[in-house]
């Protein structure tokens, strides 16, 4: 990659890839990640970093952590739908919001997961895209179970030997 690739003039913009991939094998050593991947990955930074978290940046980030354990009613939908709507606007602005939907399945439900659909147009070419944030309820609820597995296959490994 010569120099002139790595400063990127579009509007989209250029940053590191998240996580933060280091490669001595890449020029400059990070790799990076432009346009519409670079507004993907900084949606996604958005939606899981806490108001409070970035020091030099205490607003910025949206609060879904705070709804984490509570039951999802339509309020609850569209408390979110705005919240998520609110970071956006305040921190993405090479975008524009057409529609936020949140769906669950039965089996999401279960599973305690919700579908945050976010349908976006680029500020510089109104192109549409749309980004799927699947957001986890109840994320390592299943340890114990988990842990009995292992028990289990390790008892398993042992009358073996």
């Amino acid at each position: 990659m010569d120099k002139s690739n790595f400063i990127n003039e579009s509007f989209l913009g250029r940053g590191w890839s998240f996580p933060p991939t280091f490669d001595p094998n890449i020029e400059y050593g990070v790799e990076m990640v432009d346009n519409t991947d670079d507004i993907k990955q900084s949606l996604i930074i958005l939606f899981n970093t806490n108001p409070g978290e970035r020091i030099m940046l205490p607003e910025y980030g949206s609060a879904l952590n705070k709804y984490l354990f509570d039951s999802i009613s339509n309020s609850r939908r569209h408390l979110i739908r705005e919240m998520i709507r609110t970071a956006i606007l305040k921190f993405e602005p090479r975008i524009t919001v057409n529609s936020i939907d949140i769906e669950s399945s039965a089996d999401d439900q279960r599973a305690g997961i919700i579908k945050i659909k976010v349908n976006y147009s680029l500020q510089s070419s109104n192109t549409r895209f749309n980004l799927v944030f699947p957001y986890y309820k109840v994320e390592g609820t299943n340890l114990p179970q988990l842990y009995t597995q292992g028990v289990v296959q390790s008892l398993e490994k042992e009358t073996i030997l």
